[in-house]
């Protein structure tokens, strides 16, 4: 007979996790606010802030994203 994959594992749990979603959302929103600070203005200064805070937030989006990897 065949066995049936368990679905309860620890990865899967892992992924389950509330936090772990509230951090990607947390990190979609900073990286809105890059995009938009992007094409707020025409100064050098703001494009240098929003590229700055567009790599955080992309940053912490694949800190979520490994997260539920669990790499």
């Amino acid at each position: 007979m065949d066995q049936k994959p368990t679905r309860n594992t620890k990865s899967i749990q892992n992924a389950n996790e509330s936090s772990i979603y509230s951090l990607m959302v947390i990190g979609v929103v900073i990286c809105m606010v890059g995009v938009f600070l992007r094409f707020a203005g025409d100064s050098m200064i703001l494009s240098i802030v929003s590229w700055a805070i567009l790599f955080v937030g992309s940053f912490v989006c694949c800190k979520a994203v490994f997260k539920i990897l669990d790499a």
